[in-house]
């Protein structure tokens, strides 16, 4: 797509910016847009000078963007989105022809669950579609406003007023412990979940309480918490080789089984946990997220708890 010039300045830098932003490279830029490597270097200097910063920078064998980069990459985008919308006709999109990247931010555990399935749909349906995987953080931001992700899945926290939220189903926490477990063993009571086993939390944050811990005192009971760690499949392989007692969510229990390692009814009243996506509102009418949102929507339904 090229856009007239107005003013003086090339609008068509906003293009090339757009996919210097995705690609980080100046080399995969050049392939993209058809251009030989010199002379996209020749644009990516003209848009330094345009927004009087380096906007790529090199860190090692690589380029990563500079803050500025990071904090304009989302309105470049929309803005280059919506002028491929306003100067394109109205068509069917072909998504076998698409080739785009998309970013999926969520638990490791949700990418073991769901990857597998969901690289297999794009395989068939989209096979110029990438998709790349982004682990939760302990540090919460605004990737899918500033463009980082596309798409958010999982247990949705965000408050966000842009961000577009869609709850999908209610999932619950599974007990966990290795094969052989005395847990395991005759009727498992509260008393019994707290007093004859050592705990390990799953949280990102390092958190070694939660709501596990308020049912639990609701009864008058306490739990012995030795540790925690920041990811549900982390948590199955100490699991699988100790006598401590996890959770983890019902996506993760195919996961469990494959390790060879059991899992039980928590006997507490936890909150249920509302699984949902999230998405930044400039990407509502793109056939290609849509597709991506679509096909997560069946993915994790198909992995749902089945009562």
């Amino acid at each position: 797509m090229r856009v007239t010039q107005s003013s003086g300045l090339d609008l068509n830098l906003l293009v090339a910016l757009d996919v210097l932003l995705e690609e980080q490279s100046v080399g995969g830029a050049a392939r993209r847009l058809h251009l030989s490597e010199p002379a996209m270097s020749r644009t990516l200097g003209r848009i330094r000078k345009a927004l009087g910063d380096p906007v790529l920078v090199r860190a090692g064998r690589r380029m990563v963007p500079t803050p500025r980069a990071l904090a304009v990459r989302a309105e470049v985008s929309a803005v280059v989105e919506r002028a491929r919308a306003l100067f394109t006709p109205p068509a069917d999109t072909d998504l076998r022809t698409v080739t785009r990247t998309f970013t999926v931010l969520c638990h490791d555990a949700v990418a073991a669950a769901c990857g597998p399935a969901l690289f297999a749909r794009a395989a068939r349906d989209t096979p110029g579609i990438r998709l790349r995987f982004l682990a939760e953080s302990h540090v919460d931001a605004p990737l899918l406003r500033e463009g980082t992700a596309d798409l958010e899945v999982g247990v949705i926290d965000t408050v966000a007023p842009e961000v577009h939220v869609e709850p999908l189903y209610e999932d619950r926490m599974m007990g966990v412990v290795r094969a052989g477990h005395p847990l395991l063993e005759g009727e498992l009571t509260p008393e019994r979940f707290a007093r004859e086993a050592d705990h390990l939390v799953v949280s990102r944050r390092g958190r070694l309480r939660g709501p596990v811990d308020d049912a639990l005192a609701g009864l008058g009971l306490t739990r012995r918490v030795v540790g925690s760690v920041g990811t549900f499949p982390a948590s199955l392989f100490v699991v699988r080789a100790t006598d401590l007692t996890g959770l983890i969510s019902c996506w993760s229990v195919p996961m469990a089984r494959a390790l060879g390692v059991a899992t039980f009814e928590v006997p507490l009243p936890l909150p249920p946990l509302q699984v949902g996506l999230a998405w930044h509102p400039r990407h509502d009418a793109d056939p290609a997220h849509a597709w991506l949102r679509g096909a997560v929507r069946e993915i994790l339904f198909d992995r749902s708890c089945k009562d």
